[in-house]
């Protein structure tokens, strides 16, 4: 059955970006994520260790679903569901990556940043985008008045996104998460430091459950 992109966004507090430089870290950091809390883990392919880091965390780690990020084309698409990608997130949207998506059961996150690519996507059947590159494309006022319109849609904004301003995100209505690569900071990786990491996740986790009970008892 085809996992539900959105029902996936809802489950997740927040989805941990992960760019990797060897593979062999990925079980641990995927490890900590989870014992903090985040259990939907997004590897990014910028990196020659993505896809084994993929790999890895699918024959290690119950309990987490990893997706591939910066996937750009069909071959990345085809590379990433060989790896055990369980989603995959886009940063754009094109006429040949909606037809790679139609074409397999993997769930897709496609990226929007303006009206245009939101009317592609919705027009090929899709309710659920990635809005990137969040901050310098406007932030939670531009993805505000972009929804306007679109009532169904919903989002996933990633990029810029931090502690600092995640609530001026999760306040909207149409907001399911948000991504970020806060979680996993290059020093804290290299220093193997899995427990500040898992500390990181569990404050996070902490700060979206009061915004959220917030919103919902105003």
């Amino acid at each position: 059955m085809k996992l539900s992109i959105r029902d996936l966004l809802v489950q997740a507090p927040v989805i941990p970006v992960i760019q990797i430089s060897d593979s062999r870290l990925a079980v641990p950091m995927a490890k900590a994520l989870a014992k903090g809390g985040l259990t939907t883990l997004e590897i990014v392919l910028r990196t020659p260790e993505s896809l084994d880091a993929i790999k890895n965390i699918r024959a290690e780690v119950e309990g987490v679903v990893v997706g591939a990020g910066t996937v750009l084309n069909a071959e990345h698409f085809s590379l990433a569901q060989a790896a055990g990608s369980e989603f995959i997130v886009t940063p754009g949207l094109t006429q040949s990556m909606l037809k790679t998506a139609a074409e397999t059961e993997t769930a897709i996150l496609p990226g929007v940043a303006t009206a245009s690519e939101l009317m592609l996507g919705l027009e090929n059947g899709l309710d659920t985008f990635k809005f990137f590159p969040a901050e310098t494309s406007g932030g939670a006022g531009a993805l505000k008045a972009l929804s306007g319109p679109f009532q169904h849609a919903q989002f996933c904004p990633t990029g810029g996104i931090s502690l600092d301003n995640i609530s001026n995100y999760l306040a909207l209505d149409c907001v399911l998460t948000v991504g970020g690569s806060w979680l996993t900071p290059a020093d804290l990786v290299q220093a193997q430091d899995w427990d500040a990491i898992t500390t990181l996740a569990q404050r996070t986790c902490k700060q979206v459950a009061q915004l959220k009970s917030a919103s919902n008892n105003p």
